[in-house]
């Protein structure tokens, strides 16, 4: 059985303020940005899939801690995700006509997102388990424990 420790108000507080300071800072940046409006929308969808990915990880990995079975298709997907989203951000920025500093800035603030949301998935998993909250959809474990056993 693996002890989980509650994170404290001021951690949770913190990690959300992070992932603002992230998101806001890549959105405000791209509003700014003097580009077109398709290369806007690619940043903002790989910013999306990088925090989607990052959130997924995050949970394949803590349930396999956990021992909560997690489907190999979906822990190499949730791998793949965020490499590729990785490998997106990287090119896009490589080959855009930005200076120097405004790349670092896209990737810094990108990668301070995904940092934040993996955080915050994992505050929200230690406060579940440390009020002893199910992890698990009730109605699949009424399917299982009825149908299956």
């Amino acid at each position: 059985m693996i002890t989980i420790n509650k994170p404290t108000s001021a951690y949770i507080g913190a990690s959300w303020a992070v992932l603002g300071v992230g998101v806001l800072g890549f959105l405000i940046g791209l509003y700014n940005a003097q580009m077109q409006l398709n290369e806007k929308g690619y940043y903002v969808a790989v910013l999306a899939l990088g925090l989607y990915a990052a959130i997924s990880l995050q949970k394949t990995i803590r349930d396999k801690a956990e021992n909560i079975p997690v489907s190999g298709i979906y822990y190499g997907i949730s791998w793949l995700a965020l490499a590729l989203a990785l490998v997106l951000i990287t090119v896009g920025l490589w080959n855009a006509t930005l200076m120097p500093s405004e790349k670092g800035y896209y990737f810094m603030a990108f990668t301070l997102s995904l940092f934040a949301v993996i955080t915050i998935q994992k505050n929200i998993r230690d406060l579940q388990s440390a009020k002893g909250d199910e992890l698990y959809d009730t109605k699949a474990d009424v399917f299982e424990n009825e149908y299956l056993k």
